[in-house]
């Protein structure tokens, strides 16, 4: 069974510290209630869409315009078996330039495919990553819900 963990990148014609910039930006992407602090080594701050997914993130890594860790403490997700299934994860950023452009890495660490949230998780960080945080990169717009 693969067991892998989430990951996927992309590459944008942004500076580092644009795409920094951007991810500190979480509720210009991350669609839901973001409340705390997103931007700051050490800090913690919460997401939720109500009766669906709550989770809280601690700022374990902030080396500017290179890497970002967020270590999750907290999880409930209402709509599998095991709703703690985020806790203990972690979701990692890395940025790095690449041929004249940034590379963003994005990986959810122990988000492994044998989880009961990981198709409907994956698919949520693909839409998520791939599209509201790449168009923030590249426009510097907050992005709507892609559920809307």
């Amino acid at each position: 069974m693969n067991t892998q963990d989430f990951t996927t990148s992309f590459l944008v014609d942004k500076s580092p510290k644009e795409v920094f910039d951007a991810i500190n930006n979480v509720p210009g992407w991350w669609s839901g209630e973001i409340k705390g602090n997103t931007s700051k080594p050490d800090a913690e701050f919460t997401y939720n869409v109500p009766n669906v997914h709550y989770s809280k993130q601690k700022i374990t890594t902030f080396t500017p315009n290179k890497k970002i860790v967020w270590q999750i403490t907290d999880a409930d997700l209402s709509y599998v078996k095991n709703n703690t299934e985020w806790k203990g994860t972690e979701i990692i950023f890395e940025i790095a330039e690449k041929n004249d452009k940034t590379e963003v890495s994005f990986t959810h660490k122990g988000l492994k495919s044998n989880f009961e949230c990981y198709d409907g998780c994956s698919n949520a960080w693909g839409l998520l990553v791939q599209g509201n945080l790449r168009n923030l990169i590249k426009t510097g717009k907050d992005q709507p819900s892609p559920w809307q």
